[in-house]
């Protein structure tokens, strides 16, 4: 298979692979990620933007292995945190945090919050850069509530403490073809999923 045919998908997190491959499993590429290239050193995002993160993410791994490649940034937006966690998600609770405590700290903020003050969405902004170097961008997220007790045992960072009122759970409670449908990695993903369906039939 030729090389433009082959997609990275710029990112070590397996969780994201797995999301990402069965948005785009039925396209004519062969999906590959970092863990393919362990001579690319960790990126880091150091952009003031979700955009500016993902673009840095997606044209690296481009300079690096000559091929598409396709990143993400994503993050939680809490409204009584001003914006918070925003682009430091991952690392809320310190460089070496875990899910479940970049989850604690989250919950040890919203304590005592009323339902009104615990409004949040997930943002994702997803980066294509194909490969003649042109770098795309598709946007997506997706609107709730923070909840005051995780449930669910799906998904994962935020997820347990992400609360959809119209479906009566939190998102590590639905299940995958939901998810992938409604989330905000979702919604960026099938619409970049159209940008690839474009390239691959050459029409741009």
């Amino acid at each position: 298979m030729s090389d433009q045919a082959r997609l990275v998908l710029a990112t070590g997190n397996e969780n994201k692979v797995r999301e990402i491959g069965h948005i785009l499993s039925s396209l004519p590429v062969t999906l590959v990620s970092l863990a393919d290239f362990p001579d690319i050193p960790e990126i880091v995002e150091d952009g003031a933007t979700f955009l500016e993160n993902a673009r840095k993410k997606a044209m690296t791994v481009h300079e690096r292995t000559g091929l598409m490649s396709l990143a993400d940034d994503s993050g939680l937006e809490v409204e009584a945190l001003s914006g918070r966690p925003g682009i430091l998600s991952r690392r809320f609770a310190g460089p070496d945090a875990t899910y479940a405590d970049n989850n604690a700290l989250l919950a040890k903020y919203m304590k005592d919050m009323p339902h009104d003050a615990r409004k949040a969405r997930f943002v994702c902004v997803a980066a294509l850069v194909s490969a003649g170097g042109e770098c795309r961008f598709t946007e997506g997220d997706l609107a709730g509530y923070i909840t005051s007790e995780p449930a669910g045992e799906g998904g994962f960072g935020y997820d347990p403490l992400f609360y959809l009122p119209e479906y009566g759970k939190t998102v590590a409670q639905l299940d995958t073809e939901l998810k992938n449908r409604i989330s905000h990695r979702g919604k960026a993903m099938s619409a970049m999923r159209q940008v690839l369906e474009s390239i691959l039939r050459g029409d741009s």
